[in-house]
């Protein structure tokens, strides 16, 4: 045999390694599983949530709705209760997001610091976040009871008693009280995080402030602050998004009530399409949630990028 015919390659090795068709479709099918969880369960419900909101459609009939296009939409937006809702889910939405990302933020240039215990109180600051949802609002509903609640003998003690000690019951107590639980499991989070970005804030850059004379709040707003204003844009988004969407904690706590004050809009989804058994007008209340959604995340991606040009 000769040298040549040694070290000929065979054809079909010459074949396997100028086809690319496996490289080109390797993306394509780590990808597949994905694509296919929400065509699923996000795509597909979603188009036909779409077709349901310009549908009159009831629970008890769900597969003969009669199309009545923006009726729903008109019915919904001409009625004083849903106008009271989508204020109440602002507010929710905004104390929510002021709150968590604030009190994070406290809490982690606390946890920042060197003290002694300071890892068990990491460790113990994460426990309201990884409680689940349904726990923390029986617990807080617990601690509001009127009859036996900690939070009423405390108010009492110190002269704040609320009339009857029904907080959850009272129209201008109840969605403070929820504000408050919500807050109280979110900031958690917020403050891993941002300890975290905390952390990653180059020590030469404070000490050369702190040399030049810079107090705490100038080193912050100068030094500190601009390392970790991207994530706080993110967590406010994040905050943003989940409050839009919490439903578990506020109906277990209150339902929405009393008399519709701590009614938003997942929660008037919910009683459109169990109580009132109207698939249609729980759909176009969707719709208005997921429109909102939208204006939130494009308005977000507009301001971090007028903040990127300002700081490249």
């Amino acid at each position: 045999m000769t040298l040549l015919e040694q070290t000929k390659v065979p054809r079909s090795a010459t074949r396997r390694r100028r086809s690319p068709l496996g490289s080109r479709w390797t993306p394509y099918l780590f990808l597949a599983p994905a694509a296919l969880f929400v065509l699923v369960f996000q795509a597909i419900p979603l188009a036909q949530e779409i077709f349901l909101s310009f549908t009159r459609t009831t629970l008890l009939n769900p597969t003969r709705g009669r199309w009545v296009g923006l009726d729903n939409f008109v019915r919904i937006f001409g009625d004083e209760d849903f106008h009271r809702t989508l204020v109440t889910t602002f507010v929710y939405v905004i104390v929510c997001v002021v709150g968590a990302v604030g009190s994070g933020l406290a809490v982690a240039l606390l946890l920042n610091r060197g003290f002694r215990g300071r890892g068990i109180a990491r460790a113990l600051i994460t426990v309201p976040w990884a409680a689940p949802g349904i726990a923390v609002a029986l617990i807080a509903t617990w601690m509001l009871n009127a009859q036996y609640g900690i939070v009423n003998r405390f108010l009492n003690a110190v002269g704040l008693g609320v009339p009857g000690g029904a907080i959850l019951d009272s129209p201008k107590y109840a969605l403070p009280a929820v504000l408050a639980t919500t807050i109280w499991q979110l900031f958690p989070f917020t403050s891993v995080v941002l300890l975290s970005a905390l952390q990653s804030v180059p020590h030469d850059l404070t000490e050369a402030a702190t040399m030049d004379g810079a107090g705490r709040w100038a080193t912050f707003r100068v030094v500190t602050w601009q390392v970790i204003k991207p994530v706080v844009g993110l967590l406010a988004l994040l905050m943003t998004i989940w409050s839009l969407r919490r439903f578990e904690l506020i109906w277990l706590m209150t339902k929405g009530g009393p008399v519709g004050r701590t009614e938003t809009l997942v929660i008037d989804l919910y009683a459109q399409a169990f109580e009132s058994k109207e698939l249609g007008s729980a759909a176009a209340i969707g719709m208005v949630g997921v429109v909102i959604s939208l204006i939130v995340i494009t308005g977000s991606r507009l301001v971090a990028r007028a903040v990127a040009k300002e700081n490249p």
